[in-house]
């Protein structure tokens, strides 16, 4: 097959950090290639330099054939280039059709628009990924995952010969992931290359032809996917032997610091919820997508009204109608989303971790820099955030770095309960890692923690006891030493009910 993406000896920096050292990377028709490495080995940078995002700094770039001289976004366009990326770059107050049609139509200034065809063929792109989505829904009234299918229906109605994958999978169901291989199998048949970016390693078997590690901007290997397995990727990845992704300590577990009591809220499709998290306990909340894991943490953190049950803190009823009223109660809330809710990207990283606890650091209406420099050095040095500076955008920060620093927000503020949702989405397997120690460190130090993920894998290793959620409802709870794949999703997906513990 004909080679659709060559680089050639690419180097790229930012200041002082050299993103890409010398690295050469190609893409055949017809190919899956997958491009892996810890957050910040260069992956990002590397994909910015196809797109045209980033100009490279030395190196040569050649797209369907012909060198690029002068790439950017445009012309990777004009030559097939599509990327999905993790965080879907869609416009929130237009509808599903029109942000198709962005990505999709051609034309000049002054045409007319066939909203009709525009709606059909929105609706057959979406039937194509496997989306129930309605052509004309809002798309800031979407759920991640469904933003992440009009993505992908995007991409691959603007009939690009090069897709480019960025964490694909990381918000979507069982179901949803089955239908993205299967397209992803389509575009293969049909000659079109796709780099396929992805920290869920046990996925790559199923949909990657050869697969590229990079290290701290560096090219490490290019092998077929079906000559390495799973544990030599990570030790490329690394340059060390990981011996455990999930390293959980047993703790001590104390008294009942939150505890909820039949708790509704119409408006977050939360009904009769009863559950209760000790201090040095981890609470893992399992369930299907939309079974309403994340609404249950909106209402515990106040950002949805419940209309009937009670919150407790350690045995008080407390009041929460706001975040402020959660935080005043030692609640802290990590969501899902951290571009849009953990972290304020334009903002350094001493600012953002010190947001939430502004009126402990201010003096007459003046925020005490010093005081916020030493806080974030302190959280920097702690959570092992990698970044040029304090200074430094967040935005700049790779995704796993960026988790640390919205984790870093919260624990300034000293909470008593932390909820984490999704707290390893999209992160390499080394952060994974160090985020998972950071939650046992936190529930050595007495905090009770509740855990939402959509990974089983990390639900069991990680937590003292399972809540299963289905259709806003607590269905059962498990033990750790109870809790199975098997029983957990039998019980989100209704085949079997264990009364709750």
């Amino acid at each position: 097959m004909a080679t659709l993406v060559r680089l050639t000896s690419v180097w790229k920096s930012f200041g002082a950090v050299q993103a890409l050292r010398d690295v050469s990377f190609d893409l055949l028709g017809g190919e899956v290639h997958a491009l892996v490495g810890e957050n910040g080995a260069g992956k990002s940078t590397l994909v910015k330099v196809v797109t045209g995002a980033h100009v490279a700094d030395a190196g040569t770039v050649e797209i369907a054939g012909q060198a690029v001289l002068h790439n950017d976004p445009a012309v990777a366009k004009s030559l097939g280039v599509a990327t999905i990326y993790q965080q879907p770059a869609l416009f929130g107050d237009l509808t599903v059709a029109e942000n198709i049609a962005l990505r999709c139509e051609r034309g000049g200034t002054f045409r007319i628009v066939r909203w009709a065809q525009r709606r059909r063929r929105a609706a057959e792109l979406l039937a194509r990924v496997g989306a129930t989505i309605s052509p004309d829904a809002v798309v800031r009234d979407l759920a991640m995952p469904q933003q992440q299918l009009v993505e992908i229906a995007a991409a691959l109605g603007s009939e690009a010969r090069v897709l480019i994958f960025d964490e694909p999978t990381s918000s979507l169901s069982d179901r949803e992931v089955e239908n993205l291989f299967r397209v992803i199998a389509e575009c293969r048949r049909d000659g079109v290359g796709s780099i396929y970016i992805s920290h869920r390693l046990e996925e790559l078997p199923r949909v990657a032809d050869r697969v590229t590690v990079l290290r701290d901007g560096e090219h490490v290997a290019t092998r077929p996917m079906a000559d390495v397995s799973r544990d030599e990727l990570i030790r490329l990845m690394v340059g060390r032997s990981v011996d455990t992704i999930f390293p959980k300590v047993q703790v001590p577990i104390g008294e009942v610091v939150l505890a909820a009591r039949g708790l509704s809220s119409s408006a977050a499709g939360i009904h009769d919820v009863s559950l209760a998290v000790r201090a040095g306990e981890v609470l893992g909340l399992a369930g299907l997508v939309g079974a309403g894991r994340t609404e249950l943490a909106r209402v515990l953190f106040g950002l949805e009204r419940a209309d009937a049950g009670r919150i407790l803190i350690a045995g008080r009823c407390a009041d929460i109608r706001s975040p402020a009223d959660a935080i005043g109660c030692g609640i802290a809330y990590v969501p899902e989303d951290r571009r849009r809710h953990g972290v304020v990207m334009e903002m350094s990283v001493a600012a953002n971790t010190t947001l939430a606890i502004l009126r402990r650091i201010c003096s007459v209406g003046m925020i005490r820099r010093g005081q916020e420099r030493r806080i974030a050095e302190g959280f920097v040095e702690r959570l092992g955030v990698k970044t040029p500076s304090i200074d430094a955008p967040v935005g700049d920060l790779s995704g796993g770095n960026q988790q640390k620093v919205a984790l870093a927000r919260w624990l300034a503020a000293e909470p008593a309960v932390i909820i984490l949702d999704e707290p390893t989405q999209g992160v390499d397997v080394g952060a994974k890692s160090e985020i998972h120690r950071l939650m046992c460190e936190l529930a050595g130090r007495g905090m009770a923690v509740i855990m939402i993920s959509s990974e089983l894998p990390e639900v069991l290793a990680m937590s003292d006891r399972v809540a299963v959620m289905r259709q806003g409802r607590i269905v059962g709870e498990l033990a750790r030493a109870e809790a199975t794949q098997e029983r957990v999703l039998a019980m989100a997906l209704g085949h079997a009910q264990e009364a709750p513990a």
